[in-house]
Order: structure tokens, then C-alpha cells, then sequence
């Protein structure tokens, strides 16, 4: 595909010889008389090289290339000069020129030069590209460990961030889904424009549609000026809803408008706001239980559910808690300046065979407490907390602690069934599922303990 050229000369004989030349050399080129011709033209066209003569009435050609950066910044800019006008070309560089050259020129001149700002934007593109790919593995790469359950959230993490889908992050607390979210946005074309992060459960539900919606001047009591809400506040950008499921229903309906419409209700005003904003959303609840509980609204959930991204415990991520325990020594060190401490073996072991209920945040916090509180340069199990040291034994995959008396069988059982039907909202089929038994098998357990 050939490079096209944007000529601007008031010469009417040499933009023609300069058009022909550089036709010649197989170039397309678009040529104009004047600056503002020229400056009409980068606004409704695409090229690949603008090249300017100086000397115009109106405009002028360091006018056409400063105003230039703002209309078509990729579009790199060589000015013609007259001989020996020096400091003219130092000022069209100093605006943003890649080169110049002298009247008279020679063809073999124009065309190097054109060569030369075509070979500037590629390798400027390259670098960007490449500073695409290193800040996406930077972002990435905050996720630390191998297993193979992870690895597969973040490949589909970073297929997901490319587009403008909405994505819904679910997970246990501490598993790491506002870095998730971060990382989406950080990966997105929107990287530049603002993310706003909104905690959903911290907001007063009195004021929650006020502080993600915004309110008019008088639109209630306290109301003493006008408020922009977050969503507003994210225009162009990224707005993060942790924890959305502890939304009132009345959030949630003005939340749906903004995802079907685009639009906005302010508190208090008569007409809506548009804004462009991309949802990314997070809950370690389950949606579909709030659903059929009524407390949230099911065209809401499947506005949400487009991309879910499940991300997985850290009991899931076998192998992972030695790399994380390296990590977290290290960046725990550097903040509180002291020297990276070594763990021994049997505090590993117990490090690893932990289960970890509060995940990555809670391993993250152990760790630091351990280098800000330790007495030598190496962690023993003994300076592990208790919970830590207990060993837990394994029953098939599962961890049921054990006091010194032993355990009795049918409470066990009864807690299991309990907790079965908990996690799944008193939905039978899906509670004998998660047991791994029949729901039959399961109805007449439920009998037995009278549940």
C-alpha cells in the first residue's frame, strides 16, 4: 500500500514538481496551497508524512506544524526552508519537525528525507508496541505464581481487556480481584483515562446513589451543592464496583440504566447525563442465590455475567505459597528497609500446608509481620502463629482439624450438609452436587438431622 504525503506549498510551480517527484518514487500524494488547506486536510484525511514550505501567506508552515501535533500527533512533519534560514529549522524541530530541507533541493534530498520520517514513525511505533507488550506483562506479572488454574484466569484476563465487554470478577476475599480489575484497565485502550475504584459494601445507604450517580443542588436535605458522581468522575475510563452485590435495589436499578443506556440519573435532575464508562465488577457472593432471594435483580445479574472471571483461591493454587512467600519477603523488606530473611524448611512446610481462608491478602500480611517483628535473618515455624503451626490433616482432599479428643462423626456430617445447603441458598440438586452424592442420598441425610 503506498505512503501518502501531505503536500502544502503556495508555489504553484514547485508543488507541482514536488508532486511529481515524489509520484515518481511511488508515493501518493495530496497536495494543498496554504496552511489552513493543509491543516483542513490532517483534520478529515490519513497520512503518513506531512511536508510543509515555511513561507506561506496566513498560516505559516511552523503555524501548520505546531497546530499539527494537536490535529495528527503520529504524523510526522519535515519543512521546506529557504537556503541558509537556519533558525527556522532549528524552531520547526524544536515544534516537532523530523527534518527539513533547503531550496533549491535536489530529488534524491526530498525523497531521503520523506524515507527517513517514514522510518521515524515505524520505529516509533515499534517502541510502542513494545512498551505495549512489557507494561502488559508488568501488570501481569503482579499476579505472581504458576499454577495452572491462575494462568488460565490471566490469559482470558488479557483477551477480555482488549474489548469493551463488562466483566464480572468472583472470588473469596483476599483473592485479588481489585488487582484484576486494575490490570483490565491498565491492559485496555482506556489506560489513560481515569479508573475509579468504588467499595459498594463502605457506602451509607442513604447516600450510595448520591455517590455513585451524582445529585443537583436540593435534591435532598444537606444538599448544598452539586455533586459529580463516580460514574461521571470515570468518563472515558474504567469504573470499578467491589463487592456490587451489596447494592440496594434502588442503585441497582440506576446502575442497569447506565449499562442499557449509557445515561446517567442524577439525584435531583430532570434529565440524564451521558457518560462512556466500562463496567468492571466484583462480589464474593453468590449472584445467582441473591437472585432467587429477591435482593438482586436478575436483568441486572445477566447485564453483569457478559465475561465472569472466576479467580481461584489460593488452596487451589497448589505450589504457589513458596513463590508468593519469596515475593512477599522481598517487597516487605524493601519497604521497611531491612535485609530479605530466609525460611527455613519445617516453616515452609507449615506455610504450605495452611489453608489460608483470607488467600493471598492474608499470606501477604503474615509475611510482613514476620519481617517487621523478627529477631534474626531466618523464619523458624516456631515464629509462626499457632494457627499456622497446627497441622490440619487431609481427609481426600479436604482439611478437618482434630482436637485431642477426637471428633464426633454425625456432627461432622451434619456441619458438611449445613454449610452444602448454605453456600447454595437451600437449592438441593446443587448442594448434593457439591457433596458429590445423589440429591436423594442428600434428602434422606437432611431427614436424618432433621434439617
Amino acid at each position: 500500500m503506498k505512503k501518502t504525503i501531505l503536500l502544502a506549498d503556495d508555489d504553484a510551480n514547485l508543488r507541482r514538481v514536488t508532486e511529481y517527484q515524489l509520484h515518481d518514487e511511488g508515493f501518493a500524494v495530496s497536495a494543498v496551497a496554504d496552511g489552513e488547506q493543509a491543516l483542513e486536510a490532517l483534520r478529515g484525511g490519513t497520512f503518513d508524512v506531512l511536508l510543509t514550505d515555511v513561507l506561506m501567506p496566513g498560516i505559516d508552515g511552523i503555524a501548520v506544524v505546531d497546530r499539527a501535533r494537536a490535529i495528527a500527533p503520529d504524523v510526522p512533519a519535515i519543512v521546506i526552508t529557504a537556503h541558509g534560514d537556519v533558525a527556522t529549522a532549528v524552531r520547526a524541530m524544536q515544534l516537532g519537525a523530523v527534518d527539513f530541507v533547503e531550496k533549491p533541493f535536489t530529488k534524491e534530498r526530498l525523497v531521503l528525507a520523506v524515507r527517513k520520517a517514514l522510518e521515524y514513525a515505524g520505529l516509533r511505533d515499534e517502541n510502542r508496541r513494545l512498551r505495549a507488550l512489557v507494561q502488559e506483562r508488568a501488570t501481569l506479572e503482579t499476579f505472581v505464581g504458576g499454577a495452572s488454574s491462575l494462568r488460565a484466569v490471566l490469559d482470558d484476563l488479557a483477551r477480555v481487556a482488549a474489548t469493551e465487554a463488562t466483566v464480572l470478577l468472583l472470588g473469596e476475599s483476599g483473592t485479588g480481584k481489585e488487582l484484576a480489575a486494575r490490570a483490565i484497565h491498565a491492559l485496555s485502550r482506556r489506560k489513560d483515562a481515569p479508573l475509579v475504584v468504588v467499595n459498594c459494601a463502605a457506602l451509607p445507604e442513604t447516600l450510595v446513589e448520591s455517590e455513585l450517580f451524582g445529585h443537583r443542588r436540593g435534591a435532598f436535605t444537606g444538599a448544598t451543592e452539586e455533586r459529580v458522581g463516580k460514574f461521571e468522575a470515570a468518563h472515558g475510563g474504567t469504573i470499578f464496583l467491589d463487592e456490587v452485590a451489596e447494592l440496594p435495589l434502588g442503585a441497582q436499578a440506576r446502575l442497569l440504566r447506565v449499562l442499557q443506556e449509557g445515561e446517567v440519573d442524577k439525584v435531583g435532575a430532570s434529565t440524564p447525563v451521558r457518560v462512556d464508562v466500562r463496567v468492571v465488577a466484583a462480589t464474593r457472593a453468590d449472584l445467582e442465590s441473591r437472585v432467587k432471594e429477591g435482593s438482586f435483580r436478575e436483568d441486572l445479574w445477566y447485564r453483569l455475567n457478559v465475561v465472569p472471571l472466576r479467580l481461584p483461591p489460593l488452596r487451589e493454587r497448589a505450589g504457589d505459597v513458596p513463590v508468593l512467600v519469596e515475593f512477599f519477603l522481598a517487597k516487605a523488606a524493601r519497604k521497611h528497609g531491612r535485609a530479605i530473611p530466609t525460611v527455613s524448611p519445617e516453616a515452609l512446610d507449615r506455610l504450605e500446608r495452611h489453608d489460608w481462608p483470607g488467600n493471598v491478602r492474608e499470606l501477604e500480611n503474615l509475611v510482613e509481620r514476620l519481617v517487621v517483628l523478627g529477631r534474626s535473618d531466618r523464619i523458624e515455624a516456631a515464629d509462626l502463629p499457632e494457627t499456622v503451626r497446627r497441622e490440619t490433616p487431609r481427609f481426600g482432599g479436604a482439611r478437618i482439624e482434630i482436637g485431642p479428643d477426637g471428633i464426633v462423626l454425625e456432627e461432622l456430617e451434619k456441619g458438611l450438609l449445613e454449610e452444602a445447603l448454605r453456600r447454595h441458598a437451600g437449592n438441593q440438586s446443587a448442594a448434593a452436587r457439591f457433596l458429590g452424592i445423589s440429591r436423594q442420598t442428600l434428602i434422606y441425610r437432611m431427614r436424618k438431622f432433621g434439617l
